[in-house]
Order: C-alpha cells, then sequence, then structure tokens
C-alpha cells in the first residue's frame, strides 16, 4: 500500500521548503521502497512507494500523461488484461498498473473510473482544466483524505500530515465521535471537521470554488442470475471465489494468509492452494498465520480453533505460525496487575489523529509483525467480509420473507413460513411479524456496548443518535428487493470497518480482501436469498460449493455459543476514580458526556456493579485521546493544558475546569 500526498495552491503558490519536509517525514515510514515528486508552479504531489507486485518495481509516480494529466496511483488492478486488450494500441502486457489507468483515463476520462476493478485511490490533476479527481474503488480498502478553503486543496492518504501540519485548530466532527462510539463512523469523516475522507465508489472533484462528490459506479440492484440447478449455482460461486482469491495472490513476495480455523479463512486458504497447484496464481509461496485461545480447553475444547486450524494444515501438508493469545492475555493481566497508576493510552512522541491508542503494537502484533519480516511477507490476505454475503450467522428467515412480501408471493411465503417455524421451533406468526418490521421502523435502541449511555450528554445522543446507533435502516417495499438492501446495508457497515482501520508503519503490510472482490458481491447479490441460506442451513450455497476443496470437518462443523465465564475479582483497581480523572474532563466540557452521570458509571464500575464496561472504556480512551490532541495544540475550543499533559497519569491536579460549558461544533 504505497502512499501520496499533494497540495495545490489556486494562486501558483509552492509550499514552503520546510513544510514539505515535514510531510516527507510523516509519509516515509509507510513508503519505503521510493521517493518521488512533482512539481510546477503551485502544484507539489508526492510519492512513496511500498512494491508488491512486479510491475510496481518499474513504475515511476506521479506519472504524466500524454495529455499532461498528472496521475498518482495507490493500488492493485484486477482486470489487467481486459484493460489491455481494450486499449492495445498504447499498452503492452507488461505495462504496469499506473500506465494503464492513464491510458485509461486518456481515453474515457474519468468515465473510466467504473472500469478500474481492484482495490485502488488515485489522484489525478488535469493543468489544462486546472482541476484535481480524487478517487477510490467500491469498497474503499485504501485511504484518501482531503482538505480544502479558499487558497487551497492538501489530499494525503494519511491523515496525520492534514491535521498536525495544518498550522490551525480544528473541531471535533460531532458525528465521527458518534461514530466511533458504535465503533465505526460513517466512510467520509474524519474527527476534523474541514478534513473529509474521500467515499468508496466515488469520484471528488475539485476546483478553485468548486467541491463536488459523486458516485460513478455501484452495485445494480436489477441484475438477476437465476439457474435451472443448484449445480450452476455452485459452479458459478466456484469461479468467481477462485478468481477472487488468484486476484489477491500476484505478489511479487510471499502471501501471508491468516488462517482462524473459520469457514472464511479457511476456503481462501484452501483456494489458494488450488490456484497455486495449478500454475494460475502469481506468487512464489504461501504461508499461514494462525492465533487461539486454549484458556478454556478444559470446559469447552471446541472454543480452542487450533483444532480446526490443524485439519486445514493437515489438508495442506504445511503447519503455519501459531500465536497462543490465551497466554499473551495472562501475561498482559499480571503485567497490569502490577501497575498502580492509570496510564494514557497515547504516546505523545507520535501523533494519532483518531482516537486509536498509539502505544505501539500489542504483543500480539508484535509477534506477527516480526513473523512477516522474518519470511519477506509484504501482502496479507484476510477473511474478513465473507460473513454478510455468504450468509453467515444464525439462519434467519427475514430477508426471504420479506422478498416474498414485498413481490407479493403469498403462496409460496406459506409454504416457507410453515417450514422455517418447524425448524426454528417459532410460531410462523412470530417469524411473519419480525419480517413486517423490518418494513415499518429502523432499529433505535443503543448498542449493548454504550448501553442506557446515562454518562453521555442528552444532546449529543439526541443530535447523532442514527450515528451512535450504528446508522439503521429501514427496508423500503418497493425499490429493489429487501434481500438486496440488507446486503448493501451490510456491506456498507464493512465500508465503514475498511475505512476505520489505519495504516501502522511498525507492521508494514498491504491488507487483501477476497471477500471484497466486486465480480464476487455482484454474483452473490444477485442470486435467490435461497441459495445462499435455506431453511435452518446457514452458508447453504458456500457449503455446497466447496465440498472436496475445504476439509469436511469444517464444512460440517457445529457450531457452539460459548460465552468465556468473567472470573470473580475486584475490579476497583482497574479503573480510575474521579479524583484520579480530575475535576475537569475535556468529554464533558464540549458536550460529549454527563459529568456526573459518567462520574456516577466509574462509581459503579470501582465497585464491581453491572454496566456497560465498554462504553465506560470508549469514554476513557476518548478522554485520553483528546488530552493528546491538545497537547499537540491542534483542538479547538479546549483547555491549554501545556507541558502538564504529558504526564503518564490523569491527575486531578493536572487540569482546570473551564468557566462554562463549550459545545462540540458540528
Amino acid at each position: 500500500m504505497s502512499v501520496q500526498f499533494g497540495r495545490w495552491n489556486f494562486e501558483g503558490q509552492p509550499p514552503a521548503p520546510d513544510y514539505i519536509e515535514k510531510v516527507s517525514a510523516a509519509l516515509a515510514p509507510y513508503g519505503p521502497d521510493s521517493n518521488e515528486s512533482y512539481s510546477n508552479g503551485g502544484i507539489r504531489i508526492l510519492y512513496r512507494a511500498f512494491h508488491t507486485t512486479k510491475e510496481s518495481h518499474r513504475e515511476k509516480q506521479p506519472l504524466i500523461s500524454s495529455s499532461g494529466a498528472v496521475i498518482t496511483w495507490d493500488g492493485r488492478l484486477d482486470n489487467r488484461a481486459v484493460l489491455i486488450s481494450e486499449l492495445r494500441d498504447s499498452l503492452t502486457v507488461n505495462s504496469t498498473d499506473v500506465a494503464i489507468v492513464a491510458a485509461a483515463y486518456q481515453k474515457w476520462g474519468a468515465n473510466c473510473l467504473g472500469r478500474l476493478i481492484g482495490d485502488w485511490a488515485l489522484s489525478i490533476w488535469n493543468p489544462g482544466e486546472r482541476s484535481l479527481i480524487l478517487a477510490k474503488d467500491p469498497i474503499g480498502t485504501r485511504h484518501l483524505y482531503y482538505s480544502f478553503d479558499n487558497n487551497q486543496v492538501t489530499w494525503s492518504t494519511i491523515l496525520d500530515p492534514l491535521v498536525r501540519l495544518a498550522g490551525k485548530t480544528f473541531a471535533l466532527n460531532e458525528e465521527y465521535i458518534a461514530g466511533w462510539f458504535a465503533m465505526f463512523p460513517a466512510v467520509d469523516l474524519t474527527p476534523c471537521v474541514g478534513i473529509h475522507s474521500v467515499p468508496p465508489s466515488s469520484c471528488v472533484l475539485l476546483r478553485p470554488g468548486k467541491h463536488g462528490v459523486n458516485e460513478y459506479w455501484d452495485f445494480d440492484p436489477k441484475n438477476r442470475i437465476r439457474y435451472s440447478t443448484d449445480a450452476e449455482y455452485e459452479e458459478h460461486f466456484r469461479s468467481a471465489l477462485a478468481t477472487a482469491v488468484q486476484r489477491r495472490l500476484r505478489s511479487d513476495c510471499p502471501v501471508l494468509a491468516e488462517l482462524s480455523g473459520g469457514m472464511d479463512s479457511s476456503s481462501i486458504v484452501c483456494m489458494a492452494d488450488t490456484a497455486i497447484a495449478l500454475g494460475k496464481a502469481e506468487c512464489p509461496r504461501l504461508d499461514t498465520i494462525s492465533w487461539f485461545d486454549d484458556s478454556y480447553d478444559h470446559i469447552e475444547p471446541d472454543s480452542n480453533e487450533l483444532h480446526w486450524i490443524s485439519k486445514v494444515e493437515q489438508e495442506r501438508g504445511r503447519v503455519g505460525f501459531h500465536i497462543n493469545t490465551g497466554a499473551l492475555r495472562q501475561g498482559k493481566a499480571e503485567e497490569a496487575g502490577s501497575r498502580k497508576s492509570v496510564e494514557f493510552e497515547f504516546d505523545n512522541d507520535h501523533f494519532a489523529a483518531t482516537p486509536i491508542p498509539n502505544k505501539g503494537l500489542s504483543e500480539h502484533f508484535n509477534q506477527y509483525a516480526a513473523f512477516m519480516k522474518s519470511h519477506g511477507h509484504r501482502v496479507t490476505l484476510s477473511g474478513i467480509g465473507g460473513d454478510e454475503p455468504t450468509g453467515s450467522g444464525v439462519p434467519t428467515p427475514t430477508p426471504e420473507l420479506q422478498d416474498l412480501l414485498a413481490r407479493a408471493r403469498f403462496v409460496t411465503l406459506a409454504r416457507q413460513l410453515r417450514a422455517w417455524s418447524a425448524k426454528m421451533k417459532s410460531k410462523r406468526l412470530s417469524l411473519l411479524w419480525e419480517a413486517l418490521q423490518g418494513f415499518l421502523y429502523a432499529r433505535k435502541d443503543l448498542p449493548k456496548e454504550i448501553g442506557p449511555a446515562l454518562w453521555l450528554h442528552p444532546d449529543f445522543v439526541r443530535h447523532n443518535h442514527a450515528a451512535l446507533c450504528g446508522y439503521p435502516f429501514r427496508v423500503k417495499l418497493f425499490g429493489p428487493l429487501p434481500s438486496f438492501q440488507d446486503q448493501i446495508d451490510k456491506l456498507d457497515a464493512n465500508r465503514r470497518f475498511v475505512a476505520r482501520c489505519g495504516l501502522h508503519s511498525e507492521l508494514l503490510r498491504e491488507i487483501r480482501y477476497p471477500y471484497y472482490d466486486r465480480d464476487f458481491l455482484e454474483f452473490m447479490y444477485a442470486i435467490p436469498r435461497e441459495q445462499i441460506v435455506r431453511v435452518g442451513q446457514r452458508r447453504s450455497l458456500m457449503k455446497r460449493a466447496l465440498v472436496g476443496i475445504v476439509p469436511n470437518e469444517l464444512l460440517h462443523r457445529r457450531r457452539k455459543t460459548f460465552v468465556p465465564p468473567r472470573p470473580k475479582q475486584d475490579r476497583s483497581t482497574e479503573w480510575p476514580s474521579g479524583i484520579e480523572i480530575g475535576q475537569y474532563t475535556i468529554c464533558s466540557s464540549i458536550g460529549i458526556i454527563d459529568r456526573d452521570g459518567f462520574a456516577s458509571a466509574l462509581q459503579n464500575a470501582r465497585g464491581n456493579e453491572d454496566f456497560a464496561m465498554g462504553g465506560v472504556k470508549r469514554i476513557l480512551t476518548l478522554e485520553s485521546w483528546l488530552r493528546h490532541l491538545t497537547t499537540h495544540g491542534v483542538l479547538t475550543n479546549s483547555t491549554p493544558l501545556g507541558k502538564q499533559m504529558s504526564s503518564p497519569t490523569l491527575g486531578a491536579t493536572q487540569l482546570q475546569a473551564p468557566t462554562r460549558p463549550k459545545s462540540l461544533a458540528s
């Protein structure tokens, strides 16, 4: 995953040299393979490469096309052969990805974006039209941020320089913070008002005085794939998944696959082995990395994934690298028990533009990084994203019944209600009512981890209820099939997930997600719901299609619900007291939390009472991050704390309450 940065001053003033030096230093850890730039008047573009394919070693970026457009590309182009065939007058089979993109833009203009299949983010500076295009692939696996004002526009793969080197302070984006409480903010948001993220499947057009965001492509709800036999669906599934995996094996270095023991990751590894054996993969070798927890073997052996991981390893004849997370957790608990102070989660020597703790990698990822470095890996395959399109989880009839209701297929509806009712041992009216509810209203309850949120300020909850609830949606009776709407809603949640996943210079890698493959998702969204999930059968199509590829033990594995026992212990030392935190918190001063409600929640925590532990922990993380931002002088409307913030503890004497609360800027 290479990185790019650009600044365009509309009046033609070049950026100051020391500013560019600081930006270049910020980008350097993420792009160790090259240091290239383009400069012309008021435009300056930086590019640092992280090579993962043989073609990428021959790229020279930013690339200047024959028309004068300056293109910076961070990505992997999966339909190279198709585009080379369509643009054969100017390309060869050895053309680099960025050269193919440049030729496509030369011929089709911005309409080329929908033709680019793969994981990518790009910028196109057009000096003739005095315009800048920023765009990302339909899933958004790459990052690209931008900010603009009346004088200039700045864009970057890395958020940090846009915040830390802007030369001004920022107000917090209230909706982002609310979305962060629910784990994943909206894809176009950043924590700072005035800094944006390019949305997936979208093109941002910037000119002096003009800013437009347009969707260039989307999944078509009118696409329908209907076969006469199950075997045809199964063959298409195998082909689509095989293609998705093969595309992500394109690498000039060994590829590392995360093998969890579940269906998604196991299917990827088995499919990859098949592709390599048939000579259809462009990678030297596939290794696996797995983590397991053996802490509860004496209670529920099935909770230990090592048994299932071993089944795949036996099938491929190779043992991967294993990390025992149970042992790591025990070591962490012993270390935490020896500490007496409440520590910050943020290292002030390393800037954190988002509320993700930056105190270095956990021991888990330290081992992960060491293994990658020692074996020459730069690419990781992840099974994330497979649950939703393939119908994982507890089998539910709701999307299927909603489809039948929307299409007025009442005879089939009655038959399926009867079948599902018998299988689930549930009343037919209850199943029908659950399906009807999706048309009537969206879920409005806050997630359990946030709980009743008595510590959140009522105005904050009222203004950002949708974000706090994870952006619930109501199914539309007319329009696309409800099952298609459900898939797109789940895809949007996955888009929010990848948007939140930041880059780590300590664990430098390109993560590839086969289940986010555009062609694979188009297939899954176009087939009947009853192929994906059948009565009482989750992942029906996936399991049928992968017979003979994935070990039978995994295909027929019965999942058991297992909740690890929570040991009885005194937690009073795990949580800070009001005295340790201080009478003043930034969270309360800018209207995120209710000070009295949060103090009560902390008291309950220290008293070992039942409460939404996750929500309180996130408040503490947020407060620590806000103090980190204040130390770096980038947060608007917070009390300057100066060097006092460098202390590792949250002390009562460090902070002074403001004369009056300040509301959070939106």
